[in-house]
């Protein structure tokens, strides 16, 4: 897939069929997202597979703890048609996590790293990487964080050591809908040259 295609159609895919995918796809894609920079090459990263359905049954149980504490209980979608959306969007993640054939959870090793770096910054380009190969091979995955009320326990559930910490959750699997480009502010809107508030016609 030519690299522009994939990212003006990559999209936040929380539906997501219960097919298998076939391990080499993950091996693929993880490849990809370790193609990523980081500061100094330190490559302080590891990502968890998880397809074991009672590993997963349990984190999508803390990860329903975290879409009702953020919802407040809410089950009503709200007026805003495009908020309704999300919203049904997400709710439908937060009850059927469990299902996703793949949870890839990426980890990094905050010891060692200076204080300034921020973990973001040394893992997130390559969670990037790691989207846009599921986009280029037709799987959908999305980023979420809500598990992370639990983080002490996935991170006892998985084995993960003491100084890691895992940055967020990736689902992923084939897609229940189509992948289609997001609706964006315009780039004019959201960009200054030279100073804050210089804007430029695009030409």
């Amino acid at each position: 897939m030519e690299l522009y295609e994939a990212i003006h159609s990559l999209r936040a895919m929380r539906r997501l069929k219960t097919d298998a995918v076939p391990q080499e796809l993950i091996w693929k894609v993880l490849d990809a997202a370790i193609r990523a920079a980081s500061g100094g090459n330190r490559q302080p990263w590891n990502f968890v597979v998880v397809t074991d359905a009672a590993k997963k049954q349990q984190i999508a149980e803390w990860y329903m703890d975290g879409w009702n504490a953020y919802t407040g209980g809410q089950q009503d979608a709200p007026a805003d048609e495009a908020m309704a959306r999300m919203f049904r969007s997400a709710g439908h993640l937060a009850n059927h996590l469990a299902e996703a054939p793949v949870f890839i959870i990426p980890t990094v090793n905050a010891a060692g790293l200076a204080p300034m770096s921020g973990l973001g910054s040394s893992i997130f380009p390559a969670v990037q990487n790691l989207m846009l190969a599921a986009r280029a091979e037709g799987l959908g995955t999305t980023i979420t964080t809500l598990y992370k009320a639990h983080e002490a326990e996935v991170k006892e559930l998985l084995g993960v050591p003491e100084s890691y910490e895992t940055m967020c959750l990736i689902p992923m699997g084939w897609p229940t809908g189509k992948f289609g480009q997001g609706a964006r502010i315009p780039v004019e809107q959201v960009t200054y040259w030279d100073g804050w508030g210089e804007t430029k016609d695009r030409g």
